[in-house]
């Protein structure tokens, strides 16, 4: 049986559980927050003076901060992208006749309020260039992007696992920020994306590990695949009006580095923490090729942590189209 048959096979034989899963790890509509918990109520009588505080404590914040929220924010936002990459993965069907297809509908429903309570948020907060930032994620949802998974689902889920906590410890560590500055709205509102994000981290962890159960081989050679070519954020392709090829990717990442909201350390502690998770030393009957990519997946750490060690970051901040230091 060829490869691709083999994942269908196994896609196919884990959808039976679908149901259980969705109803574990995501929240119904009704009792789920909603981005308008966080944000001024437009019906009520103090919405003004609402507004007024928020532009109020804005002022309190660092424009590196300011760089960071908007950057999540954008990569919040390219949410179309990321359900049209998983509804082409190999075993979820795009018409919507199997249970995966609900998993990535649901799954995107819940990640879709982030973008919009941090877009709503941005906007009002009066620090930002609006038509800037719009243009980026216009440009970020059209240019797509490539992550190297192809339409392999245990590559995707791979992908997923590590990506949700990269999200959780960047919302994470901004909302601690917001709070430090006396913003315990924002704080508060971050702190409860983070929450999502852990959960979703969850969920796809335990769809890896029940792969690993039942395809153990082809489950670790494509663990060592997606680390070998490092995992690449999903606003990987960031850019600003104008520019065809931009450095504003990296020069986010420099900024989220320098603020301490998402390191290369980070990186090599998410990878430690999925190898403990999944128990990758434990992993049985594996075939010769799967035992050296484990040997490679278990010593991967340690080196990788060396070259974070490193690592230098800039120390001044690049000037975006998104943040006017001026007004700051």
């Amino acid at each position: 049986m060829s490869i691709k048959n083999v994942r269908l096979e196994v896609m196919s034989f884990l959808e039976k559980d679908i149901e259980s899963l969705i109803q574990k790890y995501l929240i119904p509509v009704d009792t789920i927050w909603q981005p308008s918990d966080f944000l001024p109520n437009s019906e009520g009588d103090n919405f003004f003076e609402e507004v007024k505080e928020i532009r109020e404590l804005s002022k309190e914040l660092p424009y590196d901060f300011w760089v960071v929220l908007v950057g999540d924010m954008i990569t919040e936002e390219a949410l179309p992208t990321y359900e049209s990459w998983l509804m082409d993965v190999e075993g979820v069907d795009q018409v919507g006749r199997n249970g995966w297809s609900k998993w990535v509908r649901h799954w995107t429903a819940e990640e879709n309020r982030h973008g919009d309570v941090l877009n709503k948020y941005l906007y009002l907060s009066g620090r930002v260039n609006m038509k800037e930032i719009e243009k980026t994620t216009q440009h970020l949802i059209a240019d797509g992007f490539d992550i190297g998974t192809d339409r392999d689902p245990y590559k995707n889920f791979l992908y997923t696992s590590f990506q949700e906590l990269a999200t959780y410890i960047s919302h994470n560590r901004v909302a601690k920020m917001a709070k430090q500055k006396g913003n315990k709205q924002l704080s508060k509102m971050c702190k409860i994306i983070s929450g999502d994000e852990m959960r979703h981290h969850h969920a796809y962890c335990e769809f890896v590990e029940r792969i690993f159960a039942v395809d153990p081989s082809e489950m670790m050679l494509a663990f060592q695949y997606m680390m070998k070519q490092k995992i690449t954020m999903p606003a990987h392709f960031l850019r600003e009006s104008g520019n065809k090829i931009s450095t504003a990717f990296e020069e986010f990442s420099n900024t989220a580095q320098r603020i301490g909201v998402y390191t290369a350390a980070d990186y090599v502690d998410i990878l430690d923490k999925l190898i403990i998770r999944w128990e990758i030393d434990k992993v049985s009957n594996l075939t010769d090729e799967a035992e050296k990519a484990r040997d490679y997946l278990m010593k991967l750490p340690s080196r990788m942590r060396r070259i974070a060690e490193r690592m230098k970051v800039p120390e001044n901040s690049f000037q975006f189209n998104w943040v006017e230091p001026a007004k700051l």
